[in-house]
């Protein structure tokens, strides 16, 4: 159903991203804003996992440096027969973990010592499962993707937003735009649907992360457990993390509730923690 569900709702981005370019700057416009969303965004995609590392600090780490960590994550790999990756270590007493890569030839996964030192073996093993899924399943990809076409409809709403400001879009004629004031619409809530779509795939994916997790370390609850314990810690002590990346981590390191959950990155952690629960045997 999360696969179906990210599907649906890649389909929908991309058919907001048609609409909208095709009714403000036409099909050439649109096809040109995408190409630089999907540019910009293939770069980040090429390069995210030097960056994203270097930016918390992350330390490579050996088997002899972090016996448990990289025990646990090279079983993990065996058994769900994936090239071993690079095992970094975050100087953070924050509770958290990511993967990152452009592909499973070409993963890391990275904890915080703080998670490290929280969590029993089953549990960081269900954490660990949960980052080697993420990789597996193509998430970093499929996130990649998502922001080209959310990105490429927001540099178009901006740019025909400076149109209005200067007297026309530089684009189709007024009279092919059904009226200012439904193009003004359009300009203000495009970016404002494209954005809730993309955070809907991001926590669709969350989902699966979990559910393809769970069955790869073989206990759902060790990594529901694991899910308890970050919980609390991030409410404890946040982790002082770039919005930018706080789709990368397990927990959501950015606060936020009622309609604001809508624009996160994550799913609810109790639904996260039932949803591991009904798959207990």
């Amino acid at each position: 159903m999360n696969t179906i569900k990210t599907i649906a709702l890649m389909t929908g981005l991309m058919l907001l991203l048609v609409f909208v370019g095709g009714a403000l700057w036409g099909r050439n416009g649109m096809i040109l804003f995408f190409g630089i969303g999907m540019i910009m965004n293939l770069v980040n995609y090429w390069f995210s996992d030097k960056i994203v590392l270097a930016m918390y600090g992350a330390k490579e780490v050996t088997d002899r440096e972090a016996p448990v960590l990289y025990s646990v994550t090279r079983e993990l790999a065996s058994r769900g027969q994936m090239p071993m990756p690079k095992v970094y270590i975050i100087p953070s007493g924050g509770l958290n973990a990511f993967a990152t890569g452009r592909n499973p030839k070409h993963a890391a996964v990275a904890a915080t010592e703080g998670l490290i030192q929280a969590l029993n073996r089953e549990e960081l093993a269900g954490v660990m499962a949960h980052e080697l899924s993420h990789v597996r399943n193509r998430d970093i990809l499929i996130g990649t993707i998502a922001a080209a076409i959310a990105g490429a409809i927001s540099m178009i709403a901006n740019i025909a937003q400076w149109g209005l400001i200067f007297g026309g879009y530089g684009g189709r004629r007024d009279d092919d735009r059904g009226g200012g004031i439904g193009a003004i619409l359009m300009i203000i809530l495009a970016p404002i649907a494209a954005l809730l779509i993309q955070m809907a795939i991001s926590r669709s994916r969350e989902y699966q992360a979990d559910a393809s997790g769970a069955r790869l370390c073989g206990n759902p609850r060790s990594l529901a457990s694991a899910l308890r314990k970050l919980q609390m810690g991030t409410m404890r002590a946040p982790m002082d993390a770039n919005p930018a990346t706080a789709h990368m981590f397990i927990v959501n390191p950015l606060r936020g509730g009622g309609m604001m959950s809508w624009f996160s990155t994550h799913p609810p952690m109790e639904e996260r923690i039932q949803r591991l629960e009904s798959m207990i045997i």
